[in-house]
């Protein structure tokens, strides 16, 4: 039988190589996509890989060179480790936590000062373990919560740190196998695989990176692409995406869906009175508004001019809810400090229906709605009555006017 036999040593230097290569070319990356969370990943790799490269030929520096503090190797692993938790999170726009990421390190060096705990070998095995897989189920964490509230499939960017701190648990049991002067015979084949593990996990979560900071670039140029550059809200085909997405997840669950027409009262006067760059802030004003003030699902659109429209899930008296709030935050509001504090109202019209009807009817009987809102002295909501019937034998194929083959998307978030 072939036998094959592993060289510790050897596998760890070309882990150490590895990490290092992959930190310089997250950083050549984080040049290219200026993504900060590139740059931190980029660090912690540097950081891991001159860890390891102490641990490992640390005792080959002599006299005259003066030696390096004890456990530098160990501490630089676990600021190593933080560094790629706080990166997970500010790659989905989460604050650093200083003084969590640098909890690992702080409690490794506050322990060895006890000298029970630094002449015990398994002692150290046992908290450095479970340090390092404290911080990789964190970033687990951090990235399955952005997978369910971004809408990021890729299950690698949860498996690999998950696989990770499982296989960096094991140590716990191999200090039964640790004695105070090192490392036993059984236990050296659990650091061969912990070797290759390490290879894998950096070559894993670099590209884990990697995709997701594709994913990110490609969503950005897709929102780009669909959303108004003056206010931020969906444009005209923004809006109408999304509102295929709302009204699928509607028919679903048999919700009725209100439409919102907004439309700023006398905006051509103000731009005549005050100029562009005041009725531009007046329309970045009512943006702003409406974002805050409507809900996270709800799909807010500025279909042109000063003409706004917005889609939720909800009855004919739950829309006129929202949109009397609308109305109210919108008249309360200041212009900003880039133009006067200038007086501007909104009015609205609201429409009902089923979840099956055209959405152009719904749009229809908005604007009706709104229409009599302005005739009626503005600054106010009018409701169509009439509730808007759909065709309920069509639940799986929904409205002609969405039939079609429609985006994978989510029902959380549909508006943001």
């Amino acid at each position: 039988m072939l036998s094959v036999s592993l060289d510790i040593g050897t596998l760890f230097v070309i882990a150490i190589c590895v990490t290092l290569l992959l930190g310089l070319f997250l950083l050549f990356a984080w040049l290219q996509e200026r993504m900060q969370a590139l740059a931190w990943w980029g660090v912690a790799y540097l950081i891991g890989g001159l860890s390891g490269a102490i641990w490992r030929f640390g005792d080959l520096i002599t006299p005259p060179l003066p030696p390096l503090p004890p456990y530098l190797a160990d501490v630089l692993l676990f600021v190593a480790v933080g560094v790629i938790w706080s990166a997970a999170r500010l790659f989905h726009g989460r604050p650093v936590r200083w003084a969590a990421m640098f909890f690992g390190a702080a409690f490794w060096l506050t322990a060895c000062h006890f000298p029970a705990f630094a002449a015990s070998a398994a002692s150290r095995v046992l908290v450095s373990s479970l340090i390092v897989a404290g911080y990789t189920f964190l970033t687990a964490a951090e990235l399955w919560r952005e997978r369910r509230k971004s809408r990021i499939r890729h299950w690698p960017a949860v498996f690999v740190p998950m696989l990770h701190g499982a296989v960096f648990l094991l140590p716990v049991a191999l200090a039964t196998l640790t004695d105070d002067d090192g490392i036993r015979g059984p236990a050296t084949g659990w650091i061969a695989v912990f070797a290759i593990e390490i290879v894998l996990y950096v070559v894993g979560t670099a590209f884990v990176v990697l995709m997701l900071a594709k994913d990110r670039t490609l969503r950005f140029y897709k929102m780009a692409a669909a959303s108004d550059p003056l206010t931020g809200l969906l444009n005209r085909r923004g809006f109408f995406e999304a509102t295929a997405v709302l009204l699928k997840c509607a028919q679903k669950s048999k919700t009725p869906v209100s439409v919102l027409a907004f439309d700023l009262d006398h905006f051509k006067s103000i731009n005549d009175r005050f100029g562009h760059a005041t009725g531009d802030a007046i329309l970045q004003r009512f943006a702003a508004v409406a974002r805050t003030t409507m809900r996270a699902d709800d799909v807010i659109g500025r279909l042109g001019g000063e003409e706004f429209i917005a889609i939720l899930p909800g009855t004919l008296s739950d829309a006129a809810a929202a949109a009397e709030r609308v109305r109210a935050a919108f008249a309360a509001a200041g212009a900003g400090a880039d133009s006067p504090r200038l007086a501007a109202t909104v009015s609205t019209g609201v429409a009902c229906g089923s979840p099956f009807a055209p959405i152009e009817m719904l749009i229809g009987r908005a604007d009706a709605a709104l229409y009599r809102a302005k005739m009626n002295g503005r600054d106010r909501v009018e409701r169509a009555e009439e509730t808007i019937a759909g065709v309920s034998d069509r639940s799986q194929d929904g409205p002609a006017a969405i039939r079609g083959k429609r985006p994978a998307v989510s029902c959380r978030n549909i508006g943001s």
